[in-house]
């Protein structure tokens, strides 16, 4: 039996475009997307390059500007050109080395709940049985207290500090990463490509990684886009109520408590830290949307 390719279907093949040419005509097409990556890249840029912007250390004192307005009020410099906190340190230096905070603790939240949920989910989903029983039940009982209210018990637990609140919130959105493994994996391990594995004699692990994993990588993408704006939100939550990082440390939650005294006197001191993280919550919310529209092929219009 002959099953070379005819000529036109073999045109056919050739002209049909990259995955990646092909994902990013679809991805361009929401808006809303394409303006949440580029605020993203700024934002990324501005994360790597935060001593080079910031035009002072986040940490240096002026006594002789404390509480200075931004530079369009009267009063205002281009010294400070968002202004000064209590105790005189430029609030676009802070927020700018903020920035980078922010995004380490997107990434380092992210990688490790999506490490350990990507493992407890690919193991519940693919033995089934006793094991599939254990594993959700213990998501069930995490999923039953609401978010926040976990973190912070764990950060208490755990003690204040940076490292302790992105280690709360990671264990706090496992749940989320390890039942959207499951739900993938339930949906592959019965197709014919993995019977198939199987069939041809690959091992356990080769099924699991090789073969069944790549197939659920699109909403494990999506979800961990919006994982970042879930994580930086929490921590700026636990900074804000003293379990996460600790002055002087230029977070956005830590800056957002420490001034919020003075929120009729200076509003500048509070508004400029909440912005930065509705700005960036925001965009990953819309890159997330984005991601979710292009990867998955139900929701293309």
């Amino acid at each position: 039996m002959d099953v070379r390719a005819t000529p036109g279907e073999a045109a056919e093949a050739a002209a049909a475009p990259h995955p990646l040419v092909e994902f990013w005509y679809d991805f361009r097409r929401n808006k809303g997307a394409v303006a949440g990556l580029a605020v993203i890249l700024v934002l990324c840029v501005v994360a790597l390059f935060a001593p080079e912007i910031a035009p002072h250390s986040p940490i240096a004192q002026d006594r002789e500007h404390i509480l200075q307005p931004p530079v369009w009020q009267e009063g205002g410099s281009w010294d400070f050109i968002l202004g000064t906190d209590d105790i005189g340190r430029d609030v676009l230096s802070r927020v700018i080395h903020g920035a980078r905070l922010s995004m380490l603790i997107g990434l380092i939240v992210v990688t490790l709940s999506l490490a350990v949920g990507l493992t407890l989910g690919m193991v519940a989903g693919f033995f089934g049985g006793a094991v599939d029983i254990a594993i959700m039940r213990l998501i069930d009982i995490m999923l039953a207290m609401p978010s926040l209210l976990l973190a912070v018990v764990v950060a208490a637990i755990l003690g204040p500090g940076l490292f302790n609140a992105m280690l709360s919130v990671a264990i706090v959105v496992v749940p989320h990463y390890a039942r959207l493994t499951r739900a993938a994996v339930l949906s592959e391990i019965t197709k014919d490509y993995v019977v198939a594995s199987r069939v041809a004699g690959a091992g356990t692990l080769r099924l699991m990684v090789v073969t069944i994993l790549p197939n659920c990588a699109a909403p494990l993408i999506v979800q961990a886009t919006l994982g970042f704006s879930t994580a930086i939100l929490d921590a700026a939550a636990l900074g804000f109520l003293g379990l996460g990082a600790q002055p002087p440390t230029p977070e956005w939650g830590t800056m957002l408590a420490s001034s919020l005294q003075f929120l009729q006197r200076a509003p500048w001191v509070v508004t400029w830290p909440g912005v930065a993280i509705l700005v960036t919550v925001l965009a990953f919310n819309l890159l997330g949307d984005g991601l979710r529209d292009a990867l998955d092929p139900k929701l293309k219009r």
